[in-house]
């Protein structure tokens, strides 16, 4: 028996509704075949909103699916003519950020920078996982824009879009790079990811943080391997993420935890212990954010849930609505991040009662901006005097 078959005898299994019959239908289309996605997080690969037509695979009865390969990861590289982009958005806490790639291939499912690759004429779902983007010119285009005369100097946040720690950095080393060129300016800048490698680069970040420039936060989705490495394929394990806080909060590096996201019913009963391990790693600060679920996220999601775990359907995805006023999501300035009605409520509390119990953010380290040096380095004008 398939895959989609198990998954329709769960569907109408005592207690669902008819609402995940309707959901497999209309996924089954872009469905790709267990053993072409393995180690993937995504189950399908539907057109990228913007494209003029849809596509789905089907049997023709030459049993020429069979034949098709497992997805590999593809590296394609991307000439941007700037590095840093800015926002205005009142939800967080910079205004500027650094993509040294575009995809991801953690594959962590509820990604909410899925939806990007469809600017790229793309899939948010297996392509985004395995037809990246690298941008090899990041650093040298960094230090030209450091250097111009009308740039002031606000913290740098990484990590925000996409892992700059993904598996491809070991070869690409542009996240290294970047580091490097923000070191020499004296340049402040906030880290996050979910993965080990981190601790790779803490001869940098070291003595960055001893200056006052650097602050790391590590992501911990879950405790529970089995549930991240259905939800995180390519990640680092908790295990190690807490090892990499371990070693980042020893080297002198502020370091924060991050409980994102927290998913109703399938993950927020840990919030306690993941902030107790974090907190025995080393990790002085604390936040979290709800589950998003934007455009090509939720159907992903949705049928990521049906594959994995279909007996909760149901209560997952109606505690969601529920904190979303009654859709997948809510992009609303002020709710996005935290959710609103009840069951939010008592997440926000809960997570607030846990960190001030374990002595987590009392003190918020601010970082430095005043002893910024621009690079001199090349297409960089010179003085005269």
């Amino acid at each position: 028996m398939n895959e989609l078959s198990e998954l329709r005898r769960g569907a109408f299994a005592p207690g669902n509704s008819a609402e995940i019959a309707d959901a497999m239908a209309t996924a089954s289309g872009v469905r790709i075949d267990v053993d072409r996605r393995r180690g993937r997080g995504a189950g399908l690969n539907m057109s990228g909103r913007f494209e003029p037509v849809t596509w789905e695979t089907f049997d023709d009865g030459w049993q020429t699916i069979e034949d098709l390969p497992p997805f590999k990861t593809e590296v394609q590289v991307e000439k941007p003519r700037s590095v840093i982009t800015r926002n205005e958005s009142p939800d967080i806490p910079f205004d500027r950020s650094i993509n040294p790639y575009r995809g991801c291939e953690h594959g962590c499912i509820y990604c909410f920078a899925r939806p990007t690759h469809s600017y790229m004429g793309l899939s948010a779902g297996v392509d985004f996982e395995s037809r990246l983007f690298v941008k090899p010119d990041a650093p040298r285009l960094l230090e030209r824009e450091l250097a111009r005369p009308d740039y002031k100097v606000r913290p740098i946040a990484i990590g925000t879009n996409t892992d700059p720690y993904q598996p491809i950095e070991k070869e690409w080393r542009i996240m290294r790079q970047i580091l490097e060129v923000l070191q020499s300016a004296n340049h402040p800048v906030m880290i996050v990811t979910k993965s080990a490698m981190v601790a790779r680069d803490i001869d940098l970040l070291a003595p960055m943080a001893e200056k006052g420039l650097a602050r790391v936060g590590i992501s911990v989705t879950t405790l529970d391997r089995k549930l991240a490495r259905a939800m995180e394929p390519r990640a680092s394990t908790p295990a190690k993420r807490l090892d990499a806080m371990r070693a980042v909060s020893e080297a002198g590096i502020p370091t924060a935890v991050l409980v994102a996201p927290v998913i109703p019913a399938l993950n927020d009963h840990e919030i306690e212990r993941v902030l107790d391990a974090s907190k025995a790693a080393g990790a002085a600060e604390a936040s979290y954010v709800l589950l998003r679920l934007p455009l090509e996220v939720s159907p992903l999601f949705r049928d990521w849930l049906l594959r994995n775990y279909p007996d909760r359907y149901r209560h997952v995805m109606s505690l969601i609505r529920s904190m979303r006023g009654g859709k997948d999501y809510d992009a609303e300035f002020g709710k996005r991040m935290k959710g609103a009605g009840p069951y939010a409520w008592q997440i926000g509390r809960r997570f607030d009662l846990a960190a001030k119990r374990l002595g987590l953010n009392l003190a918020r380290r601010q970082l430095r901006n005043d002893i910024f040096v621009p690079p001199l380095g090349m297409g960089v004008q010179l003085s005269l005097l």
